[in-house]
């Protein structure tokens, strides 16, 4: 009996593969690491061939626990802005290149004035920033041309697995659309784009609308994954769209807010609105977007904090976040008159400064060490209702609570701190691994379970643990968000000044 889907969440670090049944319980579940290669400076790869072998040790995971027969279907939510180039012969000519790389920054005014940056924004919905993929081909054309003119095919990591699961080139749109190189509402690739590029639309794998079937498994990944030769692999989405999905955001009013190494969230539109507030992603459901919010400066910042200014080593000591957390509950609310503005690694929306730095204000010698903690946790706080609000601004759409997933979620400090401040109620998601339930729903769409994405999000998501507001701070919270507003604004013509200086 086919009783259970397959989701694989092909992250930076690791591949889970979860099977879920037609409720949303994990019933088996398989994994394999992932190592980050950094062949210099702020540059990031991954072999595209790791990722294979890690999904294989992860579905044969998952199939030791149950029996291939059972599995309906595979699903696959994927790093985004990520890409692997091929030859003729389908060989990588060089490492994939990953988002944390930094290598493209340069590529952005040049390639946006060749299109116009209102037209890129318009066509893909990523305002001008370096996150998005296209940019690490320019850089490929500029630093390595003798490879980029060899380039026979472009795979974003969901179209590499799907390649190595089915035989075809295909992706989903909502794997396509974070490379910044296509059209979000046509669904199609961008060919403004690829001709500033220049680069042939046939490079690019079809891409698919979530949710349907797009192969079926190989006799040869059979033999690789155990999985049932025949099996079909449904079409999925980048992580970011697949954990909003896997939170039940299906809808507008609700945003998801994932508390990981970045701080993202988003909600549920049914229009490809575009404004500096978000930046505008389609969603797994076919029909409608997601409108993202990003801060680069999440756990990572955290992490960096922790080691940097405490001089302390959470590996070697996990307690210390417990510890940490209570110092910084015994600091009063707004952290004793200190203020941190949180672009550690610059400013996404509404900004879009790659120069933007962190800031900490107010900083006397009675401060100590839970009084900055908490100004963290209250930088990223404020930074998230800001953003929230104007997204709900833009859009006219009220955002009524957030879904918390990600490693920061498990903290009810920091949930509470989130809930205050946005005053928003922040409901903790059942599960932890939403990206794959995510692509475990979109499997669960496409052989038929579900009529509808709504229907199968609301019969497969649960929430747990819900922090309300407290009414009590709500004044002084409005007035510490409207003080923290007026921060960036009033130092930003400082940045430009200070990143001059320091590359002299």
């Amino acid at each position: 009996m086919q009783n259970t889907v397959i989701g694989i969440d092909l992250s930076t670090t690791t591949a889970k593969a979860i099977a879920w049944n037609a409720q949303g319980a994990a019933v088996a579940e398989g994994r394999a690491p992932l190592s980050l290669e950094r062949p210099e400076p702020n540059a990031y790869e991954q072999h595209p061939d790791a990722w294979w072998r890690a999904v294989q040790t992860a579905l044969s995971g998952v199939l030791a626990q149950v029996p291939a027969d059972s599995v309906a279907a595979v699903a696959i939510a994927n790093q985004r802005e990520t890409i692997s180039i091929t030859d003729a012969g389908d060989t990588p000519l060089r490492p994939a290149i990953l988002w944390l790389d930094e290598r493209r920054k340069a590529e952005v005014a040049t390639l946006s004035t060749k299109i116009g940056v209102e037209r890129l924004h318009k066509l893909t919905g990523k305002p001008l920033d370096w996150a998005p993929a296209v940019y690490s081909l320019a850089w490929l054309a500029r630093a390595e041309p003798d490879l980029f003119v060899r380039i026979a095919h472009i795979y974003d990591p969901h179209a590499w697995i799907v390649r190595r699961l089915t035989g075809e080139f295909v992706t989903s749109w909502a794997s396509a659309d974070p490379l910044g190189a296509f059209d979000i509402s046509g669904h199609q690739w961008a060919e403004d784009v690829l001709q500033a590029l220049p680069l042939a639309p046939d490079k690019f794998p079809t891409a698919s609308a979530p949710g349907t079937i797009i192969g079926q498994i190989t006799e040869s990944a059979s033999a690789l994954t155990g999985l049932r030769a025949g099996t079909s692999v449904v079409s999925g989405g980048g992580d970011g769209q697949a954990g909003g999905l896997g939170t039940g955001v299906a809808k507008p009013g609700t945003a998801y807010l994932n508390l990981g190494t970045a701080v993202v969230s988003g909600v549920y539109d049914r229009e490809p609105q575009i404004d500096p507030a978000f930046r505008t992603m389609c969603a797994i459901d076919r029909d409608g977007y997601i409108l993202e919010t990003s801060l680069r400066s999440g756990t990572l910042l955290v992490n960096s904090m922790i080691r940097q200014m405490f001089g302390l080593d959470p590996d070697a000591d996990p307690g210390i976040f417990r510890r940490l957390e209570l110092e910084a509950t015994a600091a009063r609310p707004g952290s004793d008159g200190l203020l941190l503005l949180p672009y550690w690694n610059g400013v996404m929306n509404p900004y879009w400064d790659q120069d933007a730095r962190g800031c900490l204000l107010g900083l006397s010698p009675d401060h100590g060490r839970g009084e900055i903690y908490r100004a963290l946790l209250e930088g990223i706080a404020l930074e998230q209702a800001f953003a929230t609000n104007r997204v709900a601004a833009a859009t006219g759409t009220p955002i009524e609570s957030f879904v918390a997933i990600g490693g920061g979620s498990a903290s009810n400090t920091w949930c509470r701190i989130m809930a205050n401040i946005t005053a928003r109620p922040v409901i903790r998601a059942e599960t932890a691994e939403a990206s794959s339930l995510g692509a475990g729903i979109a499997a669960a769409v496409g052989i038929g379970w579900y009529g509808s994405f709504t229907e199968a999000a609301d019969a497969m998501t649960r929430t747990g643990a819900v922090f309300e507001p407290d009414p009590a701070l709500a004044d002084f919270h409005a007035e510490l968000l409207e003080l923290y507003g007026d921060l960036y604004p009033s130092i930003r013509d400082l940045y430009p000044r200070l990143a001059r200086l320091n590359r002299r």
